[in-house]
């Protein structure tokens, strides 16, 4: 197991790290959350939590990786936090992503708007994700965000970008531009059910 890994180990779901800025910080997710609600604005809501649901998915393989390798979790989380909830996220993540897809989907332009003479979803998947793994170096070089394994640095940010943050986007996007609310409720649910199932059961067995 590597330092780092360790590290992240010591405060993971350790209620004695709890912090009161949690709270204000929850209150201020939900207000986002309200704000599209009492508007209507059923795309955005939708595209923030599929976005938010996309993470989840992503945090729990993470940690996955790290209980069969035993080495290191792909990326982890150490320093100080309110709550380690996984290895690789806490509770100021959580919040982050929980208000990243809503931000990302109301600076989206109406889909016929082309970006440098191309169709501005793909263009926007791009321009989110590059700037998503640049946050996430610098988070690395400051050592709250740590990488281990070598396929997985700042020298080689296509698996970052690929991996990391463009499913994220394009499920943000997609579910933003779907036609009916009925589908958004849809595909969200479908998210977060597969997030809640693995999270039960491979919770149960221990390996998260």
């Amino acid at each position: 197991m590597t330092d780092n890994a360790r590290a992240a180990l010591e405060h993971l779901r350790d209620a004695s790290q709890f912090q009161w800025y949690v709270i204000p910080l929850l209150l201020l997710v939900l207000y986002v959350y309200a704000v599209e609600a009492e508007r209507r604005n059923w795309n955005v809501l939708f595209a923030g939590l599929a976005l938010w649901g996309m993470d989840w998915f992503n945090e729990i393989g993470n940690a996955l990786v790290f209980h069969f390798s035993g080495r290191a979790p792909v990326w982890g989380a150490r320093g100080h936090t309110a709550y380690q909830i996984l290895i690789g996220l806490n509770i100021e993540i959580c919040f982050m992503f929980a208000v990243m897809g809503v931000v990302a989907a109301k600076f989206l332009p109406p889909r016929g708007t082309r970006l440098l003479g191309l169709p501005n979803r793909p263009v926007l998947v791009a321009v989110n994700s590059a700037a998503a793994v640049g946050v996430e170096v610098l988070l690395h070089r400051a050592g709250v965000l740590t990488w281990d394994w070598s396929w997985w640095r700042a020298g080689v940010p296509y698996l970052i970008f690929l991996i990391g943050y463009a499913p994220f986007f394009v499920a943000c996007f997609v579910v933003h531009d779907m036609p009916r609310v009925r589908t958004k409720v849809i595909t969200v649910g479908a998210i977060f059910g597969v997030d809640a199932l693995a999270l039960v059961l491979f919770g149960a067995l221990g390996w998260l």
